[in-house]
This record gives C-alpha cells, structure tokens and sequence, in this order.
C-alpha cells in the first residue's frame, strides 16, 4: 500500500498531521504501508529572504486576532500529541525550498524521516530560520549527514525543479492546502486528521485492495 503525505515544513499543522500518521501506522503495522512525503509550497510566493512572520499571518488571515486563534489552537492539538510549539521564538516565515531540497537530499541517503523531524522540531520549537542554506547544512550535519556535499548540494539549483514539479502537480490533483494524505492515489482526506480517522482510511484501501482480488479470481 502506497500512502502520499503533501506537506510544507513551515504549516504547524502537517506537523500536527504527521505525528498522528505515524501513530496510525504503528496501529496498522500489517499494512505495510510505503509512505512518501511530497513537497508543497504553502507560500510560494515568499522572497528567498523570507519575510516577518507575524506580518505575513496577519495579512493571510485577516489580522492578528485570527494569527493568535490559529497559534492557540495547532497549540492545543500539538501538546495532546506530544508537541511543544513556541510560537514566540519565531520572527521569519521563511522561503522553504531548500529545505523541501535537503529533505530531497536526505531521502537519498535513507534519512527522510529523521530530517523532517528535524526540520519541524527547529522551527517550531527554537524559531531556527530553515531558509537559510547555512543553518540547513548546521542542522543536516548535526544528523551526520556529510557537510561538504550538503553544501555543495545546497548552493547549486539541483533539485530546484523537482520541488517545483511536485508542488505543481499536488495543486494538479486537486489539493488546494496542507496537509493532505492520499492512499493508494485513490483515498484521500485533508487537514491534520485524528489517528483514529487516519486508520480508518487505511482500512478503507485495504479493504479495497482485497476487493479487486477477489474480483480477479475465478
């Protein structure tokens, strides 16, 4: 079973959403289940540079009384799941396709998960800012992933248009915002869903996968 995880680092929400993918799996472990994490550009527009984050959020939503009824909510949600968000230590809402790039990068040395993490945790938790090619090399050194190559991995444009690819065709399918899962590239559910919510579309392909046997035999 295939499961496709669309995502950007800087959404507190596919955070949330990806925690509660891996609980769903580890309630499914049968399933077998390949999960791919596909990047999505929430602001595709962002200058290299990043821009003020507070600033950013109050003109998206609608001021700050929305920015701080979201923070207080994906705070909520985070700290049943076990994590911590400090909002206040972040300053940047950053460009994120170097760190959709390392993210690329690390699948190739079979350390996507571990970078992810990494990339949620020191954003969310410390405000590092992971548009900065130098704190992503930081960062993917402290994994043990090799510096030099990093960095010359990171200060070429390898990689550039396959972020862009992946973005255009998740807005292709349809998807609109993040994150979004896609079972089987048939089953899918949007927004940061419960564990329990998550496994009943597992089950749901699962049960699909036994149908189209069946029919297949005499």
């Amino acid at each position: 079973m295939k499961a496709e995880f669309f995502f950007d680092v800087v959404c507190p929400w596919c955070y949330v959403g990806k925690v509660r993918l891996v609980r769903a799996l580890k309630l499914r472990p049968e399933l077998h289940v390949d999960v791919r994490f596909t990047s999505f550009l929430l602001n595709p527009e962002m200058p290299r540079g990043g821009a003020d984050r507070q600033s950013h959020l109050e003109r998206k939503l609608g001021g700050p009384s929305r920015v701080n009824r979201m923070n207080n909510a994906v705070s909520e949600a985070g700290l049943i799941e076990g994590i911590k968000f400090n909002f206040d230590r972040i300053y940047r809402m950053p460009n994120t396709i170097h760190a959709h790039r390392l993210i690329k990068f690390a699948t190739r040395q079979g350390m996507t998960i571990p970078v992810i993490d990494t990339l949620f945790k020191s954003y969310f938790r410390e405000g590092v800012d992971i548009g900065l090619i130098e704190d992503l090399i930081e960062l993917g050194t402290e994994l043990g992933l090799d510096e030099m190559e990093m960095a010359r991995y990171l200060y070429s444009d390898l990689d550039f248009a396959s972020v862009m690819n992946d973005n255009a065709r998740v807005h292709r399918l349809g998807v609109s915002g993040v994150p979004c899962v896609v079972v089987d590239d048939r089953f899918a559910i949007s927004g940061a869903q419960e564990a329990d919510v998550l496994v009943r579309l597992l089950d749901l392909a699962a049960e699909n996968q036994l149908e189209q046997v069946s029919a297949l035999m005499p």
